[in-house]
Order: C-alpha cells, then structure tokens, then sequence
C-alpha cells in the first residue's frame, strides 16, 4: 500500500530516484506563463483538464506547448449526473471524446472501453465529488484518489488521505490550478519515467510507487487565498452566466459535436 507522503517543496532528506518523474495531474489553464511555471519548479509533466471544454481542442492545445521539456497530456474532468447526482471524474487517456452530463455508469462504461485511467478528484468535497460509498461500488473502476488538492481545505485533504487506507487504492495530488502561477505548487512524483500519454496511463493502472509533494510558505498561502477566491467566483457570476446565458455547453451530450452517441446515457 502506497501512502501519501506530504512534505515541504524540495526538502534536503528526500531523495528522488533516476527513473522519477514529477507529474502536476490536474491543471484548468494553459499558457506560455504556465509552461514557464511549471519548468521553474522542475515539474517534467502537467496534465491539462480544462472545463466544458471539447476532447479535440484540448489534445490540439496540449500539443501546441508541450516540448522537450515538459510534456502535457490532455484530459477531461467529466461532470457526470444531473444536479442532484453530480459526480466529477478525471479521465487520462482518452482517444475518443466524452461529454459532461451523462450518466456515471455511462462515463465509467466509456472510460473502460477507451482503456482511459479513471481518477477520483476531490472527493467527498461539497456535493460533486465521490463519497467514500460511491468508491466502494465503483472499486474496479477507479485507478487512483486524490489525496491533496491546492484548492482543497486542509479538512478535505486530511479526509482524502483516509479514504485510500479504507478503500485500497493508490494517491496523487495536484494543483487543480485555474490560476497560471498555481501550476506546480503540489505534485506527484512517479518511481518511473514519463514519456508520453501511454506511459502515465500505465503508471496510474499499475499502481506505480509513487509520493505526493506540495510547497510550503508565504507565497503558497497567497496562492491559496486567490484560488479560493476564484472558486467563489467561478460558482456564482461564472456559472450563472454559463447556465443561463451562454447557451449549451460544447460538452453537453446533445451537441452535435456527439453525433447522438451519448443520448442513451444522458441525464438531461
């Protein structure tokens, strides 16, 4: 069993092997600002999961500011259920895209035909996330748990680390950044290396050693603030524009953009 490790940002008693690779696996925004972000704090690879946005322009994005340096993997962060049943799943390794608002079977039936890892983010966290029930009737299907969040409260990340002693399975940690200079403030250090998209796949079903890093200090706490702050702002003006305003979704599973693949599993 792998468990959590949480330790300040390059502290002198830790020691990386060789064959390590430094993974932020949930960030909202991409940039050069963010690509230079990343570098500066050594991270090899982010993966790139913005919302309610189509699989085909994150791939071509993700391409656009990978380099020798830093790879970026494109990904979805699936809203599945209706309102009252809203689960959110981080899917790595998709080869087909996969709308929001669908059933959660249908998401997870999808990412098993696609061979996609299936991550659990921020669970347990407001009304969004999985509960530890919804882990355990899903145990084959997810890959691993989120276990810190840079925009989680410290509360959510303490009850995060239980769940993978209680259901089984394997961490990670990210910065979950919507903000360019949150990027790389927590990673996931894998005991392997990371070449493209096929090999975190591998790593996250494998079940890879792996540990889990976040920076400590003044600048982290600002960081936090301001992604808090954002967080408020992204549930209320935000959605309400894109609720009611903004018209349907590019990910909605009526889009045409499906080609009605989805329909049998939409929830609305």
């Amino acid at each position: 069993m792998v468990t959590a490790n949480l330790t300040p940002y390059r502290t002198d008693n830790v020691t990386e092997t060789t064959a390590s690779t430094r993974v932020d696996l949930h960030v909202k925004v991409l940039s050069d600002e963010v690509v230079a972000c990343a570098k500066a704090r050594e991270i090899d690879v982010i993966v790139y999961a913005p919302h309610f946005t189509r699989f085909d322009n994150i791939r071509s994005r993700a391409a656009q500011f990978s380099d020798d340096d830093l790879l970026v993997i494109p990904a979805r962060e699936i809203f599945t259920g209706s309102w009252q049943t809203r689960r959110h799943i981080l899917a790595i390794g998709l080869n087909e895209p996969i709308p929001d608002f669908i059933s959660l079977t249908g998401a997870l039936d999808a990412l098993d035909r696609q061979g996609a890892a299936t991550l659990i983010p921020h669970p347990e966290f407001m009304n969004v996330s999985f509960s530890e029930s919804d882990i355990q009737a899903n145990a084959d299907a997810v890959d691993a748990i989120e276990v810190y969040n840079f925009k989680s409260p410290g509360w959510a990340n303490t009850r995060s680390i239980s769940l993978i002693t209680k259901t089984n399975h394997q961490p990670f940690g990210s910065s979950y950044a919507h903000l360019p200079g949150s990027v790389g403030r927590v990673w996931t250090t894998f005991d392997c290396a990371i070449d493209s998209e096929a090999d975190l796949v591998e790593a996250l079903k494998s079940g890879v050693s792996r540990r889990v890093y976040h920076e400590r200090g003044l600048r982290y706490t600002a960081h936090e603030l301001a992604e808090f702050v954002h967080l408020v702002y992204e549930n209320s003006w935000k959605k309400l524009d894109r609720l009611f305003l903004s018209g349907m979704e590019p990910t909605h599973p009526q889009h045409i953009a499906y080609d009605g693949k989805y329909d049998d599993v939409a929830e609305y």
